[in-house]
């Protein structure tokens, strides 16, 4: 039921009900599905994707490109492995091209972030270089598009 998946990384809030109307499925069978998938681990989680410029809830979020040296045998799962344990960590993934690893992380701060990569990252062994990129602004995160706010200079112009 790949229309089903489909359905659901949309939009995880889809009832059973609305999920059988859709796919053309009974409830028994869409419920049967999804919970077969989330045993067979196809299903990892459900996220809500918060916007939070619009709450007062400070935060960073970096982009780091990681090189690493490795290992025989298991490659680069190793690093990568001890990598994700750290809370800050949000994503790794294994890339080609100039760098090996994408590491995205979220803190409170610049300074959070600047010390979570020169005391926790930098520091492990099969890592031999990184390159920190703060994001300033998202425009669209899993097929969910940002509302763009208005711009001080906008507001002045538009006046």
């Amino acid at each position: 039921m790949k229309q089903l998946l489909q359905l659901l990384e949309h939009d995880a809030t889809l009832t059973h009900t609305q999920l059988a109307a859709l796919t053309g499925k009974s409830e028994e069978e869409v419920a049967q599905a999804i919970a077969q998938y989330e045993k067979d681990r196809v299903i990892l989680g459900y996220k809500t994707i918060v916007d939070w410029d619009q709450t007062d809830r400070e935060a960073v979020t970096a982009l780091i490109e990681v090189n690493v040296t490795p290992q025989r045998g298991e490659g680069f799962d190793r690093v990568a492995q001890r990598i994700y344990q750290y809370d800050e960590v949000e994503s790794v993934y294994l890339m080609s091209g100039s760098f090996d690893l994408t590491v995205i992380i979220s803190g409170r701060t610049l300074k959070e972030v600047a010390l979570f990569v020169g005391e926790k990252l930098a520091p492990l062994e099969d890592v031999t270089g990184t390159a920190t990129h703060f994001i300033l602004r998202k425009y669209k995160e899993k097929h969910l598009i940002f509302p763009v706010q208005e711009t001080q200079e906008e507001r002045f112009v538009l006046e």
